[in-house]
């Protein structure tokens, strides 16, 4: 059975109460060896710790998403400094920028966003970026905040062939996940068929954004063999190259066994 990596999820979100333990079970008896829940707030992230605590298979991610940048305050850095010591917590997000929504003041979003760079460098953690409509200006503070030599995953890509440009010069890495097997996707396929397979990490982001043929309903981790699928198509591979390169990717990414 080939084995898969699921580096993006949210199952602490409410969607997964009434059968969190059958999708995690569903995920894992079909080849899904990790999977990568990431906070989006303080209290989301103590339950992606939970999470990892409570299943072998689950790896935490914590920090706060731009759209909660205005509840953010001195203490919170100090809450995720100390989210972040705990065993299985394996990076900083997801954070960023998100100028489509603004839920958040931007100047605000940029500060946290700065902010939450700057604990991942003194605590040496790889980061996932959140970026929506906000391609130059996230390129802009990762420049500045110099995370060159870093670990950054561009959490599910959408940016600009511009953006992609950038973000391959630093080093940065790409979440691809259920969008780029819409219809409507095609700039987002050009994209992703010239970023090195080396540069790919699989995600879901459950439970949003499930891929062909499951558009429109919840998603799972187990829908991540749905997107390897179309990215072996998309790169003329074998489905058992991107399985093995995107599971090595992501093991290297997050530096896990």
């Amino acid at each position: 059975m080939l084995k898969y990596i699921d580096s993006h999820a949210h199952l602490d979100f409410d969607k997964f109460n009434k059968d969190r333990d059958e999708v995690i079970k569903r995920a894992k008896t079909n080849g899904i060896i990790n999977i990568i829940n990431v906070g989006t707030s303080l209290a989301s992230s103590h339950r992606a710790l939970n999470l990892s605590q409570k299943y072998e298979m689950i790896y935490a991610v914590v920090g706060i998403h731009p759209h909660q940048a205005k509840n953010f305050s001195k203490r919170s850095i100090k809450v995720l400094k100390d989210l972040a010591k705990a065993d299985k917590v394996i990076g900083i997000g997801e954070i960023g920028l998100d100028f489509y929504y603004d839920n958040s003041p931007r100047e605000q979003q940029k500060e946290v966003f700065r902010q939450q760079l700057r604990l991942a460098k003194e605590i040496n953690l790889p980061v996932v970026i959140h970026s929506r409509e906000a391609d130059q200006q996230t390129i802009k503070i990762l420049k500045e905040e110099t995370m060159y030599n870093h670990n950054i995953l561009l959490h599910s890509f959408t940016g600009s062939k511009e953006m992609a440009g950038e973000a391959l010069n630093m080093g940065f890495y790409f979440g691809v996940g259920g969008i780029v097997t819409f219809n409507s996707a095609q700039y987002l396929k050009n994209i992703i068929q010239n970023v090195p397979l080396s540069k790919i990490l699989l995600e879901t982001d459950s439970p949003y954004l499930a891929p062909a043929p499951h558009r429109g309903k919840r998603n799972e981790p187990l829908y991540v063999i749905e997107v390897a699928k179309f990215i072996a198509s998309l790169k003329n591979s074998s489905l058992v190259k991107i399985a093995e390169m995107t599971t090595k990717n992501t093991k290297r990414f997050f530096k896990i066994d």
